[in-house]
């Protein structure tokens, strides 16, 4: 038995369980606001795991948008070409589950987008018209394949993280980008 599962029951007594408002909110389609949202947003990431539970997540990005609602059930992600490792891919041979966050600059809200994942070849994106809509290109930012998800909850979550965060603090971000990876580590980068 997982460990685990009596923990989580005595969690949910102690706090009450998840808020009414928490659990109507989450809906087996994309509601006209989500669309909205995915549309508009240049940035998500892709979590996966294979049969094993071995984890990935990987950052997709592009312009707003890039991302398509193809209906109330059913997103297209163009995979554009990256470190080649294919993680994700491998996950999927194994377990076709994902999870998506989409994220805008500067709101805290987030959609979360949880479901069922289906390949479609690059000649299958050509007929759709589907093109890298990248607002930065290199030799790699080709599409490789798309993923098509169908979708099996989908919802806006709330922006606490985000606020704890303080993510989108034009300071922190303007300092930031004058930093170099190497800084992060601090007087261990001198080791």
């Amino acid at each position: 038995m997982n460990q685990h599962a009596g923990r989580i029951a005595e969690l949910r007594e102690a706090l009450g369980g998840a808020h009414k408002l928490a659990v109507k909110k989450v809906k087996d389609h994309l509601e006209p606001f989500v669309q909205a949202f995915i549309e508009n947003a240049p940035f998500a990431v892709m979590a996966s795991a294979d049969a094993e539970g071995n984890c990935d997540a990987s950052p997709k990005g592009g312009l707003p948008g890039f991302i398509k609602v193809v209906d109330e059930r059913t997103l297209l992600i163009p995979d554009i070409g990256g470190n080649r490792l294919f993680q994700t891919y491998q996950n999927f041979e194994s377990n076709p589950k994902a999870g998506l966050i989409f994220m805008i600059p500067g709101m805290d809200v987030t959609v979360r987008v949880n479901g069922r994942v289906s390949l479609i070849e690059q000649d299958g994106l050509a007929k759709r018209g589907i093109e890298p809509e990248l607002s930065w290109t290199d030799e790699n930012s080709g599409i490789v394949q798309g993923i098509l998800l169908d979708v099996d909850e989908a919802y806006f979550h709330c922006p606490r993280s985000m606020q704890f965060a303080n993510l989108w603090d034009t300071a922190t971000i303007e300092a930031n980008e004058q930093r170099s990876i190497k800084s992060l580590m601090g007087d261990a980068a001198a080791d």
